[in-house]
């Protein structure tokens, strides 16, 4: 590990290959949804895979641990300073919320299945992003948002537990990855303890249950602080077809029954424990590499492209309105839901919703960020630039 004559060098400050992988999870995400809709998930052997790509969203859960928690890494291993809480509340408020906003009204007000029974209660708790706690609150064309509403609950989280490591600095600093590993090892408990709650509502949809994906995440940025250059388990963690390697087995092993069952029948608790930790070894894996390279690497080939740089940019658009896209679909193009096409409604999936998202991205993320910039500006950049953990 460090020592006081082998000082860890600066971590980069911006990692391009993470937008190229938020892309790829925003994609992913999709996949799993035109799967089902489609019963392409019901298919042997291919479609308990196409149906585990909903493991994306661990993808999510770890870049944001990672991205949102590096800068208190710095600061606990003496390297610049921690955005003030006001400050970090409104950057996440206007990288979320406004684009977020445009779909729960586009989808309220305008897509017929969700307008119909779109009451105050629906209305309330989707702007909100309460739909996990409050129940037959998820409609048509925003089913997916229960994960975003785990992330603003992590959001909201991470202040508190910045807090509560305030002590673990300097030479205490070597405490914080062994803390949050068993936190995470804590939180893993969650699905076994019989947590009381309305019909309609499972507490294992809320925060507690995804902690493991996020301390993923959050792991990783404390080791790149932590590890020297050439210490072994840094070449390890950098050595990307070792770690892609161990992703693919968790992937693999999250497609069968240890992951759950398929559908949307409700999984064991052992299941949801094992998928926690399965989730959590995937995104460790899949990031490590990318955020443990050396800074004179060259960059990622695919990861690194002009493509999956856009992807990555308008990969919040591609979450928010790829159900809505997925729900149209159907009628539009004489479709009938769980009758196959897959490979065509993806296509059509697809190329349908990256021109919402380009224009999501162009109208109102990118004039938001601005706007946040200008009026709370950064006073010592510290971590990945790209901190839009969507």
């Amino acid at each position: 590990m460090t020592t006081a004559t082998t000082p860890v060098p600066a971590p980069r400050a911006f990692i391009p290959a993470l937008e190229g992988m938020r892309g790829m999870a925003a994609l992913g995400v999709l996949v799993t949804h035109v799967a089902f809709q489609t019963g392409a998930s019901g298919i042997a052997v291919v479609g308990p895979l196409l149906e585990r790509f909903d493991m994306a969203v661990a993808i999510f859960f770890a870049l944001s641990g990672f991205l949102l928690w590096r800068p208190h890494a710095a600061l606990a291993h003496g390297r610049g300073s921690a955005p003030g809480t006001r400050r970090y509340l409104l950057h996440r408020f206007t990288r979320i919320v406004p684009a977020y906003w445009a779909v729960v009204v586009f989808v309220l007000v305008l897509l017929p299945s969700a307008a119909q029974s779109a009451n105050l209660r629906v209305w309330g708790s989707n702007l909100l992003l309460l739909q996990v706690f409050v129940p037959l609150t998820l409609t048509d064309g925003l089913t997916q948002m229960w994960s975003l509403s785990v992330e603003v609950a992590f959001y909201l989280l991470l202040p508190v537990l910045a807090w509560m490591f305030v002590r673990l600095r300097g030479p205490a600093a070597r405490w914080r990855v062994p803390v949050l590993c068993a936190l995470a090892a804590v939180s893993s408990t969650w699905n076994l303890i019989p947590v009381p709650t309305p019909d309609a509502i499972h507490a294992d949809n809320w925060l507690p249950a995804y902690l493991p994906w996020f301390v993923a995440g959050m792991v990783l940025a404390e080791l790149i602080y932590w590890l020297r250059p050439g210490a072994r388990w840094g070449v390890l963690l950098a050595n990307q077809p070792l770690m892609w390697a161990v992703a693919l087995v968790a992937f693999l092993i999250s497609a069968t029954e240890y992951g759950g069952p398929a559908g949307l029948e409700r999984a064991e608790p052992w299941q949801y424990a094992v998928k926690m930790l399965l989730g959590a070894i995937l995104g460790f894996a899949l990031l490590a590499p990318l955020v443990m390279r050396p800074a004179d690497a060259p960059p990622h080939r695919w990861l690194e492209s002009r493509t999956a740089g856009v992807v990555g940019r308008w990969s919040y658009g591609i979450f928010l309105w790829h159900l809505v896209v997925l729900t149209m679909v159907f009628p539009v193009f004489s479709l009938l839901p769980f009758s196959g096409n897959f490979g065509y409604v993806l296509l059509l999936t697809v190329g349908l919703t990256l021109p919402l998202a380009a224009a999501s991205f162009a109208l109102i993320e990118e004039p938001c960020r601005r706007w946040a910039s200008r009026v709370s500006p950064s006073r010592q950049p510290v971590g990945d630039g790209s901190a839009s953990t969507r």
